[in-house]
Parts: C-alpha cells; sequence; structure tokens
C-alpha cells in the first residue's frame, strides 16, 4: 500500500520545466515563464518577414516583419535629414530565429550560462525572434564599438531618445530595469505610433506583458482619449399653484 502512495505522490508532484539552451544545457524556468529574466517569445512567421534595404543595414541583411518596415524606413530617412545626429544610424542586428538566438547564445560557452543570459537572451525567450525588434548601430563608429554602452553618449543615441516613439519604436531594456536584463541603448522593439497603426495591434500583443511589467523607456506613450461631460441640465422649477377664482353669485 505504501508503495502505491509513493508512486502517485511523484505522478502528482509539479514538475520543473526546463529551458533547452546549448548541447547537453539547461536552465528550469521561473513560475512566471521567464528563463534568467527573460520573456518567452516565438519565432515570426516567415511569411511576414521582408529585407530591410541593404544600404540601411550593417554586416547581415535585415530581416524585419512587413508591418514594422514604413516605419523604420522613415525613421532612416528622419535621422538622415537631421544634421544633429551627426552620422548614420543603421540596422545591426534585426529578426534572428529560436534556432540563430541558440547559436548566438551558444557561442561564449566558456562561461556559465546565466552570466551569459545577462546580455544575451537564451534561444526562446529574445524580443528578436518576434521580427518586431532591432539593435541600432552608428557610423561612423568613432572608436565606439556596436551594442556597446558608449553608443548612449553618441548625438545618434540622444536623437534616437527624442524622436524613436514618434516612429513607434521604444527601448526595451532601460538602465535599472526591473527585468534585470542589461542596459541596451541601442536594441529597441515596434509596436507602432498609435494603436491603429497596421499590425501595431499584434505586435502589442506580442509585448503586453513586457510592456506591463516591465514598460520601456522612452516609450510609446498610449493614446488616452478624453471626454469632457456635458454640462449638467438646469433642474427643472415647479410652475407656481394655480389659484382658482371664485365665482361671485
Amino acid at each position: 500500500m505504501l508503495h502505491r502512495i509513493v508512486a502517485l505522490v511523484l505522478v502528482l508532484a509539479p514538475t520543473v520545466a526546463e529551458a533547452q539552451l546549448c548541447e547537453g544545457q539547461s536552465a528550469a524556468i521561473a513560475p512566471d515563464g521567464r528563463a534568467f529574466g527573460h520573456l518567452p517569445y516565438g519565432d515570426a512567421p516567415e511569411s511576414e518577414l521582408v529585407t530591410l534595404p541593404s544600404e540601411y543595414s550593417v554586416g547581415n541583411p535585415c530581416v524585419v516583419r512587413a508591418d514594422m518596415l514604413p516605419d523604420l524606413l522613415r525613421l532612416f530617412a528622419a535621422a538622415q535629414g537631421d544634421p544633429s545626429v551627426m552620422g548614420q544610424l543603421r540596422a545591426l542586428s534585426c529578426q534572428r530565429s529560436i534556432a540563430r538566438q541558440r547559436s548566438v547564445f551558444c557561442r561564449g560557452e566558456t562561461s556559465s550560462a546565466a552570466d551569459r543570459a545577462i546580455s544575451v537572451a537564451p534561444p526562446g525567450y529574445s524580443e528578436h525572434s518576434t521580427g518586431y525588434a532591432l539593435d541600432f548601430a552608428v557610423r561612423p563608429a568613432n572608436g565606439c564599438p556596436d551594442a556597446e554602452a558608449c553608443m548612449a553618449a553618441t548625438p545618434a543615441a540622444r536623437w534616437l531618445r527624442l524622436n524613436a516613439p514618434r516612429f513607434g519604436f521604444e527601448q526595451s531594456f532601460p538602465g535599472g530595469n526591473k527585468q534585470h536584463v542589461k542596459w541596451e541603448p541601442w536594441h529597441w522593439r515596434w509596436v507602432g505610433a498609435s494603436g491603429n497603426a497596421r499590425g501595431a495591434a499584434k505586435a502589442r500583443f506580442v509585448f503586453a506583458r513586457a510592456r506591463r511589467q516591465y514598460p520601456a523607456d522612452p516609450g510609446v506613450v498610449p493614446l488616452v482619449v478624453k471626454f469632457s461631460a456635458p454640462p449638467p441640465l438646469p433642474t427643472p422649477v415647479a410652475p407656481p399653484p394655480s389659484r382658482s377664482k371664485k365665482r361671485r353669485r
């Protein structure tokens, strides 16, 4: 009888979910679904991806969601026409499939998975896999390597902070973020300048939890429609009581 009870307990005991990382490596998934602080994301459908024109990217071709491309091109055009940028903004790294993210994450296997996750999301937990996120680079680099904190001090990065939300982009991982992910001034996600923009509803659904629990800074300000209350109706005044005249006899 005892062995049956033990077997039943083992069957009913909750199992610990794990995220598959590199060869022979896994990580426990927290009760809230995160791995090393990163939220889970799935792959973008290939049918919804397009390639950015090569003159706007650095290195490998930049692939993004088709809905995001018009705003991204408008952002590049605005930056190119603004002398305060003092350089050119370019796309450094865009959509990365979960398989591609695994190869990126596992390049530095000499360090622990937890250490690597501070600056690189584990496979299946990167905003890049959605096709709505990208890393920006500045050209000329002027001594600041790509994807390094020194980018924040460049005029181009300051321009991004002031202007990117106008084109529907927000900075996912600001300094001191509650998600405990490394500050990444180069990493931005697209959610549309308004909820009515084409594809914005889908992008905002994908990032709904991240935006609710770990707000971006700067972020796209939600549109709040205020209705002014109509003036109160005047209080009706009761007519004075009628006085009936007595008939003279």
